[in-house]
């Protein structure tokens, strides 16, 4: 593997520079559906069957399987949107600099297009059965938390066996092996607005309200448990001589597993019916909209084939735990065995100036995919004589 993808590294190198230097905001579609014909065009003349789901608010998604195929076992995911706006790429295109390269979405994650794509590559270069034992979806709205996708991912998930997502690889040589839940809710309060002077008794604030809302919410934290609940947005009032008749509050909440997801959802909403203002009104809105990805027997079995495959490319590959959301979460939740971060390696994703990715990285990361999915579909073979 290591051999084929050695000489094809000037290729791979000009399609990175090309992806990068397209601005894919999740919002900008017809950025997203710039990368989505490309890479659909790259996986055509391999001779992989590309199906394009069409969006009207977001970018097309991508389905991509062999002709041959008929239920391929090992699912792959990626996404083309980046957080960056339109007009970024011009400001500061891709450029190498040493070992590393720039740019925006360099890291999260255009690094792992070409990744996908040469390791499938590899596979059809070696005339290997695994070229047809997989299905590959990149999706335009993972930044956003896949609200167009999520429905395909979880169906793509059905009849799997295995999921490897390519968001990047942690430096040291990690993967990601769990990731915690992710939920937004917005509280919004009602009050009675009064002259703050003349007469504020007929008031009634709704920001002393979520004050006293905010600090039991920030009470829920047990971070040396995984869980996290942060009020990070406010707003409310008129005018600083008015009593405030409304206020709001956005929350963002991460969790370990399931089980601390469905008591912080009921705490949250026991919060806000609590009344401490007299006369204010709570609405509470929001959900645990990614949930975790938990390391379960069959994750961890795959982890350690992974590491294996890994060992044999000269890699000492270790397991992360991270706070950060990605599409892993609904593979997980659906009961496939799911490692993340197997993208190639990088640092600083959503930075404006520092994001990179190992360009080193990217070779290694692609034989290990590669082989990761040679590997599997031999397991597979193996249990089924």
């Amino acid at each position: 593997m290591i051999t084929y993808l050695k000489k094809e590294k000037d290729n791979m190198m000009a399609l990175f520079e090309k992806l990068v230097n397209i601005d894919s905001n999740s919002y900008d579609q017809a950025g997203v559906n710039k990368i989505s014909s490309i890479l659909q065009k790259e996986f055509e003349e391999i001779g992989l069957k590309v199906i394009v789901h069409r969006e009207k608010k977001f970018g097309n998604h991508l389905s991509i399987t062999s002709s041959n195929s008929i239920k391929p076992k090992i699912l792959i995911i990626a996404h083309m949107d980046t957080v960056f706006p339109k007009g970024e790429s011009s400001k500061r295109p891709f450029q190498i600099i040493g070992d590393k390269a720039y740019g925006p979405g360099v890291n999260d994650e255009k690094a792992s297009h070409v990744q996908v794509l040469y390791a499938m590559k590899a596979l059809k270069h070696y005339g290997l059965a695994s070229f047809h034992n997989v299905h590959i979806l990149f999706n335009s709205d993972e930044e956003i938390g896949s609200p167009s996708s999520k429905t395909l991912i979880k169906e793509a998930a059905e009849g799997k066996e295995y999921c490897l997502v390519v968001e990047c690889g942690r430096p040291n040589e990690g993967v990601v092996t769990s990731r915690k839940g992710v939920g937004s809710f917005k509280m919004s309060v009602t009050g009675k607005s009064a002259h703050a002077g003349v007469e504020p008794e007929i008031g009634r604030s709704a920001i002393e309200e979520i004050a006293y809302k905010i600090i039991k919410l920030h009470q829920l934290n047990k971070i040396e448990k995984g869980l996290t609940v942060n009020v990070g947005l406010i707003k409310g009032g008129t005018s600083a001589n008015t009593v405030s008749p409304d206020a709001e509050a956005v929350i963002d909440v991460r969790v370990a597993n399931k089980e601390q997801a469905e008591d912080v959802v009921k705490e949250i909403y026991s919060i806000a019916e609590e009344e401490t203002i007299k006369g204010t009104e709570t609405k509470i809105e929001g959900q645990i909209s990614r949930p975790p990805m938990e390391m379960t027997k069959e994750s961890q079995e795959l982890f350690e084939r992974v590491k294996q495959t890994g060992k044999e490319l000269g890699l000492h590959l270790h397991g992360e735990a991270t706070g950060g959301a990605s599409d892993a979460s609904f593979t997980a939740s659906e009961g496939v065995p799911t490692i993340d971060g197997m993208g190639p390696v990088g640092e600083f994703s959503h930075s404006e100036t520092d994001e990179y990715t190992n360009i080193q990285s990217l070779i290694e990361r692609t034989a290990l995919l590669a082989k990761t999915i040679e590997s599997l579909t031999k397991k597979e073979m193996e249990e089924q004589q």
